[in-house]
């Protein structure tokens, strides 16, 4: 068998890019957990700067949205805790050095390049509120959902259940998702720009401004779609946000405070003193007990989250590349490792595979590796700057990079998934039962019902085994309504409605 390198041909000699990038993918051969070079296993494209400047763009706003959740979850939850946006900003900067260095840069890009990068889990954020009020401790539920992630990992249990979903199961799920997501941002641009009047700058209500970004990006967006450059989507479009922003008389609201350096990054100073950072001491037993559901209830949620992200490359990817095709279970070894570690040096991030990054690199037609590389230096020298997080998490450019990089692209791969009627009845099921209560639970229900033939392809079980058909599902099922009965996310106020 050839090697990459013996393979490998310049692109000056196909009729494209788009050519030359297919047989890119095709002719690669990562190694698993063994040492991949550059230039020997792979090479640096400029499309590979895409998805590092989308993914660095996506987890500063998503690990600065956890910090600030935990924050002010904490500070309610425990007497003597009193953090703020200080102390988010610091975390989240800690967070993107230790685990950027460690799993995106070596873990993805040298030693096992189809394990997508561990980035952020999203439909968790919502809850951290209540993780924090219900006695819970960062630290115990990280230890938590890493050990739970790893013994799914070593029986192959997430690439199981990735084969027990359906497309008409899958559609429905990234549809819902992708539309409560979309939903999300314009809101938040909107609400944005409607309270730009209550500085006192501008006279009158600035609310047109939010509506004129959100304009442009359609524009914008539709154009890239057109003429087949949408992994330019949030680079592009994030930018041009900025600079409508700031031409609309937005500046005003923009405010550089973090100051460049590093974090501190002494474990000790942040869990070994009450008198400083979390302010909350090792965990104990009682913590463990109350951070126990929500762990289950986080790594239950990684399988529908990771096969959205290879259904991407799938859909993206030409035929014969398989073997760049992201193997769910590493990512569920690298996100349960990068769990514990993360957190265990300070920081508070709740991970899951990185959606930002892969999305635009399956888009961009790229695979992990050189991408990946890109993306960690750019998130560390980020951190380390400092003003730049203040700029990404303003809520124009933040906003929009997250809904043209992540959740319409979600939105139209659902609706390719669902071309059959079959598929539409299942993905039908699913979005409704999202509707009602979330998305966990519907992907569950939807993946049970499906396999038995009670609702989508009648005939799908005749290719099922007993346990694929009635065991797993079922379990997953009780496993997932235990969990939210536990936490009490079945009270009627999680879904929808919250989402949006």
């Amino acid at each position: 068998m050839k090697t990459y390198q013996e393979e490998h041909r310049p692109s000056s000699e196909f009729e494209n890019r788009s050519d030359y990038l297919d047989h890119e993918l095709q002719i690669m051969k990562p190694r698993r957990f063994k040492l991949n070079l550059p230039g020997r296993d792979f090479r640096f494209e400029w499309e590979d700067l895409v998805p590092a400047l989308a993914g660095t763009l996506g987890i500063i706003a998503m690990y600065s949205s956890v910090m600030m959740a935990w924050a002010e979850g904490l500070t309610q939850a425990w007497d003597h805790v009193n953090l703020g946006r200080d102390f988010a900003i610091e975390v989240s900067r800690v967070e993107m050095i230790i685990p950027s260095l460690l799993f995106v840069i070596l873990a993805s890009g040298f030693f096992n390049p189809r394990a997508n990068l561990a980035g952020n889990h999203g439909p968790m954020i919502p809850l951290i509120a209540s993780i924090a009020l219900a006695g819970a401790h960062p630290l115990a539920l990280a230890i938590l959902i890493g050990v739970f992630g790893l013994l799914l990992s070593l029986f192959k249990g997430g690439s199981r259940l990735v084969n027990l979903t359906s497309k008409g199961v899958a559609g429905g799920l990234l549809i819902f998702l992708g539309f409560t997501g979309a939903m999300s941002q314009i809101k938040t641009i909107q609400g944005w720009s409607m309270g730009l009047e209550t500085i006192g700058v501008a006279a009158g209500s600035m609310g047109f401004l939010g509506l004129i970004i959100l304009g442009v990006t359609v524009v914008l967006y539709s154009y890239l779609a057109r003429v087949d450059k949408r992994w330019l989507a949030i680079p592009a479009c994030a930018i041009t946000a900025l600079a409508v922003a700031l031409i609309g008389g937005a500046g005003f609201d923009l405010h550089f405070t973090t100051e460049m350096g590093l974090p501190n990054l002494n474990p000790a100073h942040w869990w070994g003193s009450t008198e400083e950072g979390w302010m909350l001491g090792l965990p104990n037993a009682q913590h463990f007990i109350a951070s126990l559901p929500f762990a289950i209830l986080a790594v239950a949620m990684w399988s529908p989250d990771f096969l959205g992200h290879r259904i991407f490359q799938e859909m993206n990817y030409p035929k014969k590349s398989e073997k760049v095709l992201m193997d769910v279970d590493d990512t569920m070894t690298m996100c349960s490792v990068r769990q514990v570690v993360g957190t265990a040096v300070g920081g508070g991030n709740i991970t899951s595979s990185w959606g930002t990054y892969m999305i635009p690199a399956a888009i961009a037609k790229r695979p992990i590796p050189a991408g990946a590389i890109l993306l960690g230096l750019m998130v560390i020298l980020v951190a380390i700057l400092g003003s730049p997080m203040d700029v990404a998490v303003w809520p124009p450019v933040r906003s929009i990079a997250l809904l043209v990089g992540v959740f319409l692209p979600m939105i139209e791969a659902g609706i390719q998934m669902i071309k059959e009627s079959k598929s539409a009845q299942a993905a039908g099921i699913c979005i409704f039962t999202a509707m009602v209560t979330n998305p966990v639970l519907a992907w569950a229900l939807a993946m049970f019902l499906d396999n038995n033939g009670l609702i989508g392809d009648k005939e799908r079980p005749k290719s099922l085994s007993f346990i694929d058909r009635l065991a797993i599902p079922l379990s997953i099922l009780i496993i997932c309504l235990m969990a939210m009965l536990a936490v009490g996310m079945l009270s009627g106020n999680y879904g929808i409605r919250a989402m949006l």
